[in-house]
């Protein structure tokens, strides 16, 4: 749609339509309750464990509303992100305090930037600077104040690699890491192949000294399996056709639609 905070051209949506992206989820994720706050927070107050299709649909639709939906469909959405937040707090958190969404915006930028040049190419640094740019939405519309946000680039690369040193996670955050990296799901032991494909892709691209504080084994053989993996996806999944690669954003944005039309108010 052509009224949206994005054009087709721009890198946010050239990085964001590749389906594959959505397996390199759990890394972000867990990058962000590697946080102590968030990790309480998400502890205290999300149902994933209990429905961890729901909880990715929810996550998958607001980002692609943000980034490919009209802006009445994005700031729909983001309304309703923000009323949740208002109930998640406790004693030394709240979800919509701005250094918490500023640290989830930084996940979400780095995790598709390391994902995309594993799979795709390098990024230039014009390019790297445009797309972060163009990222700091993911924090501003939930409300956070731009000014918040590192300024440029290279601010973003000291903020996140000062940030990771300083981290230390909490028993919440381990406890969280289990439900993502072993969720219940319908089917069983029949998912059992693809989470593990899953749960070697999330080990792998999570920082080594996050990595390390989680306490999941890294060794030779683990990371040979990694870079396999990385290098089969890189052979098949580029090659695709663009509708098969775009398909979970597309399935993702028409149930939105679907629920926000004005017969289902």
């Amino acid at each position: 749609m052509g009224d949206g905070y994005f054009e087709d051209g721009d890198l946010i949506r050239a990085v964001g339509r590749e389906g594959v992206l959505i397996a390199a989820g759990g890394a972000a994720s867990l990058l962000q309750t590697a946080h102590p706050k968030i990790a309480q927070g998400v502890y205290d107050h999300s149902h994933t464990a209990q429905d961890p299709l729901g909880r990715l649909k929810g996550t998958m639709q607001w980002v692609y509303a943000v980034e490919f939906g009209s802006r009445e469909e994005a700031e729909r959405l983001s309304d309703v992100v923000r009323r949740m937040h208002l109930r998640v707090a406790g004693e030394d958190y709240r979800a919509d305090d701005p250094e918490l969404q500023v640290w989830v915006a930084a996940t979400l930028f780095a995790t598709a930037v390391h994902a995309y040049r594993l799979l795709f190419r390098e990024l230039t640094t014009e390019e790297l600077e445009t797309y972060y740019e163009q990222s700091k939405v993911f924090a501003t519309i939930l409300g956070c104040p731009y000014a918040m946000m590192p300024a440029s680039y290279e601010d973003f690369r000291e903020y996140y690699a000062r940030t990771l040193a300083s981290l230390r996670i909490s028993d919440a955050s381990r406890a969280i890491a289990h439900q993502v990296l072993h969720p219940r799901l319908p089917g069983g032991r029949l998912n059992e192949p693809a989470l593990a494909a899953i749960r070697l892709l999330t080990v792998g691209l999570m920082p080594d000294p996050i990595r390390r504080q989680y306490g999941w084994r890294w060794d030779r053989a683990r990371q040979a399996r990694f870079h396999l993996l990385i290098r089969a996806l890189r052979l098949v999944y580029p090659r695709l056709p663009l509708p098969i690669r775009t398909l979970p954003r597309d399935h993702y944005l028409h149930a939105l639609r679907q629920r926000l039309a004005p017969s289902s108010r």
